[in-house]
């Protein structure tokens, strides 16, 4: 069965830095785009990032660009995002999801994932 599993979400203090995991099974990523969304409570899901297969072209949502950096794996099968001075407003449950070849004009949208991981939570808080 082909899975995505997140991992690494963790309660941390304001400022610190949380590196999330996406890993698949059951398939490569190596002909998909991964995106990383993310949804608080009470807020609608927000992309967050995305990352081409081939050419390795990364997309950042304007609330988290310069803070994180989304990479991949191939070896690995996995998928990472590195999220750097983490504030109050990025705690979430974090998802990744599989995508087509390259992130699309609406790669911060959940159309055209057809593949999506359970999510990992992430706290921010003092």
């Amino acid at each position: 069965q082909e899975r995505l599993v997140e991992s690494g979400g963790d309660f941390v203090l304001p400022w610190g830095s949380l590196r999330l995991s996406c890993s698949a099974s059951g398939f490569t990523l190596d002909t998909h785009s991964i995106g990383w969304f993310r949804r608080a409570p009470g807020k609608h899901g927000e992309g967050v990032s995305c990352i081409n297969s081939s050419d390795g072209r990364t997309y950042y949502a304007d609330s988290v660009k310069g803070r994180f950096t989304i990479s991949r794996d191939n070896a690995e099968n996995t998928v990472y995002l590195q999220m750097n001075s983490l504030n109050p407003e990025d705690r979430a449950v974090y998802y990744c999801a599989r995508g087509p070849r390259r992130c699309g004009d609406l790669w911060y949208t959940t159309w055209g994932y057809d593949v999506w991981g359970q999510g990992t939570r992430v706290t921010v808080s003092s």
